[in-house]
């Protein structure tokens, strides 16, 4: 869900959007762990002031990041060629592949932050509406993008549906519950697809006969952009010209 009572809900998503990419983008310059690390508190602390996102929310979303960030630790302690950290294990772990595989798991850890705050702060309509008023989206393409997004938050409505159509046909075992098995859960995707197809075919029959992308179009609640947002980006990128200093002073 979107938390619409803090700051950083109400800022423009287009402009956080912008602040997201670049963030990430600066981060490729960044190749020393120590500014990386110093980037990740930084978010982690923006991203609770001004965010309002829950610990349990920040634990869940950095799994995957996490994860992805582990494996590039130990490829590449494992992999780049440099100076032992211990010559008698048998396994070779150099200093240098270490210091690099850090430096990349936190830059994963850095965008995977930020794009928690994002979406956290972010409702889809909002996003899609800035999109098409200041980056000059196509209103084809946005509320194309919205059905399908919308598709994709009802599908576990529609799935559990299906599994209890399905419960109350199926045969029971000695138990007396449904059986089930791959074959139940194949016969429960295939209807799940189905419905899926039906669903984007009415939605795309929809969207045409309004003639979107005709002619010029109005909006809606318009998403309001202000002198916060430009504070939002001053500050981002004073932030980002900190850090890639430091990492300078490093080399």
């Amino acid at each position: 869900m979107t938390d619409t009572s803090s700051w950083l809900a109400r800022r423009d998503p287009a402009v956080k959007l912008a602040a997201l990419l670049a963030v990430s983008i600066a981060t490729m310059f960044l190749w020393r762990p120590l500014p990386v690390l110093l980037l990740y508190l930084g978010s982690l602390g923006a991203i609770a002031c001004v965010a309002r996102v829950s610990m349990r929310t920040m634990v869940v979303g950095h799994v995957p990041f996490l994860a992805f960030g582990v494996g590039l630790l130990l490829v590449n302690a494992m992999s780049r060629p440099g100076t032992d950290l211990v010559p008698d294990w048998p396994i070779r772990i150099t200093v240098e592949g270490i210091e690099v595989g850090a430096a990349l798991a936190l830059r994963g850890l850095v965008i995977g932050a930020l794009t928690i705050g994002f979406l956290a702060s972010t409702s889809p309509r909002d996003l899609l509406v800035s999109l098409m008023t200041r980056a000059g989206l196509s209103p084809r393409y946005a509320h194309a993008v919205l059905a399908g997004h919308r598709m994709l938050a009802a599908m576990p409505r529609s799935w559990a549906s299906i599994r209890a159509a399905q419960a109350v046909r199926a045969p029971l075992d000695r138990r007396g519950r449904p059986k089930g098995g791959p074959v139940i859960f194949a016969r429960s995707a295939f209807a799940l697809l189905v419905d899926a197809i039906r669903s984007s075919e009415r939605i795309a029959l929809a969207l045409e006969s309004r003639g979107l992308g005709i002619g010029p179009r109005t909006v809606w609640r318009p998403v309001p952009i202000g002198w916060p947002d430009a504070v939002l980006a001053v500050g981002v990128v004073l932030a980002m010209t900190t850090v890639l200093g430091m990492a300078w002073m490093q080399r």
